[in-house]
C-alpha cells in the first residue's frame, strides 16, 4: 500500500524537476521518417532505458531492422497482482517547414499559448510528453511503496511515425511474455483543456483500387461518341449511386455488424460544448454531408462511412484532346465501425462493382488493405476505474468519445493478444501536432502525472 495523496502531493511539488526532465527528452532528434537520425532514435532509446533502470524496472533495448523498441517486464510479488501493458512511441515527425518554427525544435521553449504556460519542442505532445506522464507516475509510487500493484509490460517503440514495421515482429517473437489483463495508451486527446476523454472506439480501414476497361484503346470521340462505353461515365456512375438521398450507403449487407450507440453515450456527447456552424466553417462548409439526422459526432466517431480518394483517367493536360478513354482509375477507402467484417465488405463491394458493369466492359482490382475497428466495453472494471481516477484529478467525469481513425497498435493488442486498451491522453487539439510549433500545455503534463498515479493507485 501507498500513500496516494504524498505522492500526488510529491508529484506537484517536483513540477520543474520533471519539466525538465522532458525537456532533456525532447532535444533528442528521434526523426523516425529519416534514415539520417537512426543514431539518434537510437539515443533516445538508450534515454529510456536509463530512466526505467533508475528505478529498478530492468529494461531492455530489442533490435532488429528498424528503429529499437524499449521494453520492461517487471514483475511485483504481490499475489493475485494484475497484469497491465502499457505502450508509448518516442519517435516524431520530421520538423519542415522549419522556417515557420519560432524557434528550434529541438530546444525546448517554455512558453505561454493563450495565457496557458506550454513547453514548445517537436515531439512535446506526440508523443514524448504524453508518455513521460505515464512513466514518471510509475517512478513516484514505486519510490514510496518499494513495488508496483501490479505486473507491468512497458512497451516504447521507435517507428509509430514511419508504419511501425518492427512492431509486429517484436509482438510475434516475444508473444509469449506480453500477455496481460489491460493495456494502457497514452497517445490520444482531451476534449478542452477542462475536460477529459477516454477514448471508447477506434473506426477500422479498408483501401482498395479499382480500373474500369472499356475499348482496347483510346478513341476518337468524333468517330466513337455515343457508341463505344466511356470508362470515366461508367465509373462517375458507380461511384455516384453508392449513396443515396438519405445520406447511407447502398451496397448491400454494408451496415451488417453496425450497432446503435449506448444512448447514456449519446447523451454525454450532446452535453459537450460544440458549435456545428463554427465547426463546419472551419473546413469552409456550411453543412455536413453523411447520413441524414445523425449528429457530427455520430458520423466521425460511430458510424462507417465510403469514400471516394482519387479518380483518374483520360486527357487531363492543358487543352483538349477528343477522346474516349480505354480506362478509369479510383482509390477508395471505408472507415469501419463495431463488428463490421471488412472481408465481406470488400467481396461486396466488388459484387456491387462488378454488377453495374455493361456486357464487354472489365474491371481490375488491386491494393485491397484492410484492418478491424475496435470497440471496449466501458462498463468494465477497467474502464470505470479509469474514469473515476480522471474524475478525481480533474473535477469532471470524462467524455467516453470515439476516435475518427484507426490506431494499428490497439487492433494488433486485441487480434494478437487479444487484449482490450484503454485510451487515455492529454493532448489538445492546438497542440499543432505533425506542424511547426507543436507544444504541450504544462497543465496537461503535471496533471497528466498525476492522473496516472491515481489510476494506479486503483489497483491497490
Amino acid at each position: 500500500m501507498f500513500n496516494i495523496a504524498k505522492v500526488l502531493a510529491d508529484i506537484e511539488a517536483d513540477s520543474d524537476q520533471n519539466i525538465d526532465l522532458l525537456a532533456d527528452l525532447l532535444k533528442i532528434k528521434s526523426i523516425s521518417t529519416i534514415p539520417d537520425y537512426a543514431d539518434e532514435c537510437y539515443r533516445a532509446a538508450v534515454w529510456l532505458k536509463a530512466f526505467l533502470d533508475s528505478f529498478g524496472m530492468d529494461a531492455i533495448i530489442y533490435e532488429s531492422e528498424g528503429h529499437p523498441i524499449v521494453f520492461s517486464n517487471y514483475q511485483t510479488s504481490r499475489p493475485e497482482a494484475k497484469t497491465i501493458l502499457f505502450y508509448g512511441h518516442y519517435d516524431v515527425q520530421p520538423v519542415d517547414p522549419v522556417s515557420l518554427w519560432d524557434s528550434d525544435p529541438f530546444d525546448p521553449v517554455l512558453s505561454s499559448i493563450d495565457n496557458e504556460p506550454c513547453i514548445i519542442a517537436r515531439g512535446a505532445s506526440d508523443d514524448k510528453g504524453q508518455l513521460l506522464t505515464f512513466l514518471i507516475a510509475l517512478k513516484y509510487i514505486k519510490d514510496e511503496a518499494g513495488e508496483l500493484p501490479f505486473c507491468l509490460k512497458i512497451i516504447l517503440e521507435g517507428e509509430e511515425e514511419c508504419g511501425s514495421k518492427t512492431l509486429p515482429i517484436f509482438l510475434e517473437d516475444y508473444k509469449d511474455k506480453l500477455s496481460a489483463d489491460i493495456a494502457y495508451v497514452c497517445d490520444t486527446g482531451m476534449w478542452d483543456k477542462d475536460t477529459p476523454a477516454i477514448t471508447r472506439s477506434l473506426r477500422g480501414l479498408l483501401s482498395e483500387e479499382f480500373k474500369i476497361i472499356g475499348p482496347d484503346r483510346d478513341l476518337h470521340s468524333g468517330e466513337f461518341g455515343g457508341v463505344a462505353w466511356n470508362p470515366i461515365r461508367i465509373i462517375t456512375k458507380i461511384l455516384s449511386d453508392v449513396y443515396d438521398d438519405e445520406g447511407k450507403v447502398t451496397i448491400p449487407n454494408f451496415y451488417d455488424g453496425v450497432n446503435e450507440v449506448n444512448e447514456s453515450i449519446i447523451n454525454s456527447w450532446e452535453k459537450l460544448s460544440f458549435n456545428e456552424a463554427e465547426y463546419l466553417s472551419k473546413i469552409g462548409q456550411k453543412s455536413s454531408s453523411g447520413e441524414t439526422g445523425r449528429s457530427i459526432f455520430e458520423k466521425t466517431w460511430s458510424r462507417p462511412t465510403f469514400e471516394i480518394n482519387g479518380i483518374f483517367g483520360g486527357y487531363t493536360d492543358e487543352g483538349t484532346k477528343t477522346v474516349i478513354p480505354s480506362e478509369a482509375n479510383a482509390k477508395i477507402t471505408c472507415r469501419l465501425v463495431g463488428n463490421q467484417n471488412p472481408e465481406k465488405i470488400l467481396e461486396n463491394i466488388h459484387k456491387y462493382i462488378k454488377s453495374s458493369l455493361p456486357d464487354g466492359v472489365q474491371v481490375i482490382f488491386d491494393g485491397a488493405d484492410h484492418c478491424r475497428a475496435i470497440e471496449f466495453d466501458t462498463d468494465s472494471y477497467y474502464f470505470q476505474s479509469a474514469s473515476e481516477a480522471i474524475e478525481e484529478e480533474w473535477g469532471v467525469s470524462p467524455v467516453f468519445t470515439g476516435g475518427g481513425g484507426s490506431i494499428p497498435v490497439v487492433e494488433a493488442f486485441k487480434t494478437l493478444l487479444n487484449m482490450d486498451t484503454v485510451l487515455i491522453g492529454f493532448a489538445l487539439d492546438d497542440d499543432r501536432i505533425h506542424s511547426p510549433n507543436e507544444k504541450y500545455n504544462i497543465s496537461s503534463y503535471v496533471k497528466g502525472i498525476k492522473t496516472w498515479a491515481r489510476v494506479i493507485a486503483k489497483y491497490q
